[in-house]
């Protein structure tokens, strides 16, 4: 049996303003978003300084297979 694996995002990429969106991987964990103060990497690359909105904590983090980044103008048109 052949199964298709889609490796981790490697290129990742943000700018400060973006949304880090972390999906809710289990039943009962909902969904996180929140606000890319700074990016640590290269060229936007994580970790990636992020308040999130839920409960203005800031935290130093390096996004995971269900996580996605929306852009600044994404998140303000949603």
């Amino acid at each position: 049996m052949n199964v298709d694996v889609k490796p981790l995002e490697e290129d990742v990429q943000a700018r400060t303003g973006d949304h880090l969106i972390i999906e809710g991987a289990k039943v009962g964990i909902s969904r996180r978003d929140g606000e890319i103060l700074e990016t640590h990497g290269p060229d936007g690359a994580p970790p990636f300084l992020v308040r999130w909105n839920d409960s203005g904590a800031e935290a130093l983090v390096y996004p995971g297979p269900d996580a996605h980044v929306e852009s600044a103008e994404q998140t303000s048109t949603t």
